[in-house]
Order: structure tokens, then C-alpha cells, then sequence
């Protein structure tokens, strides 16, 4: 058996895992569809919360874009990962309470029935649906090709077979199981994705002779000058101050209003699984976005030339993982970015479908409710379709994973943040004041990615989202005020 097919058998028997775990919670769906297709009936615990939050949140770009450019840029790009830590802490600790009682009390499926019911305005929730699936897609797109090229490297298949692998599973437990399946299934990846870190971690250190000997390696690489940028916060200019501050926004406190994170505050139990995914959903968060990319730095001491990779720093990890490994252990690391792939594309295949059934058609066909055999049919056929178009655009990939996500990550965050976190905590806000806030907010990101405007090294996301929560106070306090009991009795 050859070492590239010795690396495919851990992922081969993971893949079937995950269809088996699909299929068994498949059989469970009944009673109410919609609720237990795109919420999970709200009975998660509080560890299976936790850990679907973070492996919907821990992307393919954080095995394989992160290290990589931590790999280019040295510690900076650490100090630019940092601000992932506190991303379960602050979703569940702000939203979790709130959104839990009101989504409970109006009985809403989706965070964007919670937008409309909040500002009683149907129209604003169908436009901040499609901006959602856009946005959706084009994440999705970017982990296809992530998982596609890890799969192609490390087992030497072609990109091609190695997409239509492992999309096909996911496409397929998440199309049959529905949320519960994706919860438990993304638990099942994000103990993978740590068991991969650390497997990985012990091989850099063991193959460069020990901690002190690889930070040796590292130093001895490069001149003065350029190990005085290897080590720097800002990588001597490269990285500057305003777009470290910037990742506090993008990365940091602006992701309390992704939906895909968002709508995990509607789904659990009680109280007390709060409490305790907050706990360890920072933990294991921290761990894997600071662990990763700290990789990616530790790495240069035993990688030092782009040229053995290719010159494509997502290329980094997969090289590491094919060429520095023994087959097996290898292999059972490979899982681990390929479980963080499946994880987030899972969770926003099934948030995508339920903007689409709930959130767009069940809002214009109000009968469709009384034929349960028809929504679940649609449902299910959505969630393929949504996948399968995924899949169609990774066919041609293109590098820098990393970047597709921040786009996508500061679109969704506009959108969402002042209609969702304002809505909830801001009594005084309006709905002029969330419409202004999401099409100035919009207008302001996508001309600043076209026009590409010298911005001093801030990230196009910090003006675009100052730029809509002033136009979301301002038109909130100009316009009448509306009284909502469900949200501030």
C-alpha cells in the first residue's frame, strides 16, 4: 500500500462516520419539521453547543490560510488571530439570554425571523436573505477549495476527486439530518480538529530536535533584519497597528452577529448549558485559532523555502502533512482541517436552506405550513441544491482562502449587527434606523472592495460598519418611535 493511500484510509473511515451519525439522527426527525430541521428542537446540551459553535466559527482558513501566513509574517499574524479567542465567550455571553427568551417568546425558527418580528417589516427581512445566501455561498466556496486541495496534496489525488469526496458527504448528512445532525457531527470535528493540532504540534517539535533547538532553527534562517520582522507584532510594517486593531472588529467583537453563530443561541437547553458552552467553547476557541496559527510560525524552523510548497502559503500545512509525517499518524491529522471544512460548510448549508424556506418562501406561501410532506421535501431539496452550486463554483480554486472569509465574514456583519444586536438591546431603534444601517453599511463595503481606497492599513470592514451603526442611531432617533412588548416587556 502506498503511503498516499495509507493517508486516504483515516479519512475514508471518517467520512463514513459522519454519513452513519447523519442517518441515525435522520430517523429522529418528527413531530414539528421546521423547528427540528433548522433548530434541533432547542435541546442542545451545553457541551455539544459549545463545540458546534466553535467548529461552525473554525474554518478551513484556520488550518490552512492562518498557519500559512503566520508562516510568512511570523508572530504578527498571531497577534492578528488573537482576537478569535473571545468569539464563543462574547456570542453566548451577549446574545445567549436575550436571544434564547424572545426567539422562544415569538416563536421564531430563524435569526432573521427575529429581525422581521422585531421591526415588523417582511421586505427587510427578504433582502438581508439574499444578502445572506451570497455571502454564504461564497464561505462555502472558499472551504470547498480549502478541503479540496488539502485532500489533493497530502493523499496526491486529483483536486477534482478530492472535491467531489468529501462534498458530497456533506452535502448529503446535512441535506438528510438536518441541524441536530449537523450539532452533532460538527462535536464529533471540532474533537477531531484538536486531537489534528496536537498531533501535528508534536511532529514540528519532535522533527526540529525540541522547542529550543526549532526557535534555534528559526532565528539562524534569516538575517537581522529580517528575524527582527519574523518576530515582530507588526512584522516590521507589514502587518500595521491599524489593521491588528481592525482584526478586533472583524475577528474579534463584530462576529457576535454572524447568523450562522447567532442561531446556536436559539437552540439549547437551559441556562446551565449556556454557563457551561461559554466556558468551554472559549477554551477550546482559544486553543485551536491561537494553537493553529502559532503552528504556522513554529513551522518556519522546520519549512524555510516557499519553493517546497509551491510559493502558495495554503499550500503549507498540507505540505507538512504529506511529506514530514508518518503516513498514519499523517493521516489521522489530516482529519482534523477536513473536519473543520465540513463543519462550517454544514452549518451554513443548513442556515442558508432556512432562509430560503422560512425566510422567503413560508413568509409569501403562509399555507405551505399545512402541508408538512411538502416543506420537509422542499427543505431537504434546498439545502441540496445550495450545496451543489457550492460545489460547481469551487471547481475552478483560487488562493488565499483566508481572504474569501473576511469578505464574507465583514458582509455578514454589517448586515446583521446593528438589525440583530441593536434590535435586541436598543429599544429606541427603528426600523428606518436598521434599513439605513444595512444599505449604507453595504454601499460603503462594497464600494471600498472595488474602489480599494488608501485606507492607512485599517481593514475596509472598520468604516463600513462605523459608517452603518451611526446611520443606524441617527435615523433610529429621527424617526418615530416603536414599541415592541415581545422584546422589552
Amino acid at each position: 500500500m502506498s503511503s498516499s493511500w495509507v493517508i486516504f484510509v483515516p479519512l475514508f473511515v471518517f467520512l463514513i462516520v459522519l454519513l452513519v451519525l447523519g442517518r441515525m439522527d435522520s430517523q429522529k426527525n418528527a413531530g414539528e419539521f421546521l423547528k427540528n430541521y433548522f433548530l434541533g428542537d432547542r435541546t442542545l446540551k451545553g457541551f455539544v453547543l459549545a463545540m458546534t459553535l466553535v467548529a461552525t466559527y473554525g474554518s478551513v482558513s484556520s488550518f490552512v490560510s492562518g498557519p500559512g501566513l503566520a508562516w510568512r509574517y511570523g508572530l504578527g499574524w498571531v497577534v492578528f488571530a488573537a482576537p478569535q479567542i473571545i468569539t464563543g465567550f462574547l456570542v453566548l455571553g451577549v446574545l445567549g439570554k436575550k436571544l434564547s427568551l424572545v426567539s422562544r417568546r415569538i416563536e421564531a425558527i430563524t435569526v432573521i425571523d427575529v429581525i422581521v418580528e422585531r421591526f415588523k417589516s417582511p421586505l427587510l427581512g427578504a433582502f438581508l436573505s439574499v444578502a445572506l445566501l451570497f455571502f454564504f455561498v461564497a464561505m462555502m466556496v472558499g472551504q470547498f477549495i480549502g478541503g479540496a486541495q488539502l485532500i489533493s496534496q497530502a493523499a496526491d489525488i486529483s483536486y477534482v476527486f478530492g472535491l467531489l469526496l468529501f462534498g458530497i458527504v456533506v452535502v448529503f448528512y446535512t441535506t438528510v439530518g438536518g441541524f441536530k445532525a449537523v450539532a452533532i457531527t460538527d462535536t464529533v470535528c471540532a474533537i477531531l480538529m484538536l486531537t489534528g493540532m496536537g498531533l501535528l504540534a508534536a511532529d514540528i517539535v519532535a522533527q526540529a530536535g525540541g522547542m529550543s533547538q526549532l526557535m534555534q532553527t528559526i532565528t539562524q534562517q534569516a538575517d537581522a533584519q529580517e528575524a527582527q520582522a519574523f518576530f515582530s507584532p507588526t512584522s516590521s510594517g507589514a502587518l500595521p497597528w491599524t489593521l491588528l486593531f481592525s482584526s478586533w472588529i472583524l475577528v474579534g467583537f463584530a462576529t457576535v452577529a454572524l447568523p450562522q453563530s447567532a442561531v446556536r443561541c436559539m437552540a439549547y437547553r437551559s441556562t446551565q448549558d449556556l454557563h457551561l458552552a461559554m466556558v468551554v467553547s472559549t477554551v477550546v476557541c482559544g486553543a485551536l485559532m491561537i494553537g493553529m496559527t502559532l503552528l504556522g510560525f513554529l513551522a518556519r524552523g522546520l519549512v524555510s523555502d516557499a519553493q517546497a510548497f509551491g510559493g502558495n502559503t495554503d499550500a503549507m500545512i498540507p505540505y507538512i502533512i504529506a511529506h514530514h509525517m508518518n503516513p498514519w499518524v499523517a493521516g489521522i491529522t489530516l482529519v482534523a482541517p477536513i473536519a473543520a471544512t465540513m463543519s462550517t460548510v454544514s452549518s451554513l448549508l443548513i442556515a442558508a436552506s432556512s432562509a430560503i424556506i422560512k425566510d422567503l418562501m413560508l413568509r409569501r406561501y403562509t399555507r405551505m405550513p399545512d402541508r408538512a410532506q411538502t416543506v420537509k421535501r422542499y427543505a431537504k431539496l434546498c439545502t441540496f441544491l445550495i450545496g451543489l452550486v457550492a460545489l460547481i463554483f469551487a471547481a475552478d480554486p483560487i488562493d488565499i482562502i483566508v481572504w474569501i472569509n473576511m469578505f464574507a465574514f465583514g458582509g455578514l456583519e454589517i448586515a446583521f449587527l446593528c438589525p440583530l444586536v441593536g434590535g435586541l438591546f436598543w429599544s429606541r431603534a427603528t426600523r428606518a434606523g436598521a434599513w439605513g444601517s444595512v444599505l449604507i453599511g453595504l454601499s460603503v463595503y462594497v464600494w471600498a472592495c472595488l474602489a480599494k481606497p488608501d485606507l492607512g492599513g485599517w481593514h475596509i470592514v472598520t468604516p463600513a460598519i462605523m459608517v452603518s451603526v451611526a446611520a443606524f442611531i441617527v435615523l433610529s432617533l429621527l424617526t418615530k418611535r416603536e414599541e415592541r412588548k415581545d422584546f422589552f416587556p
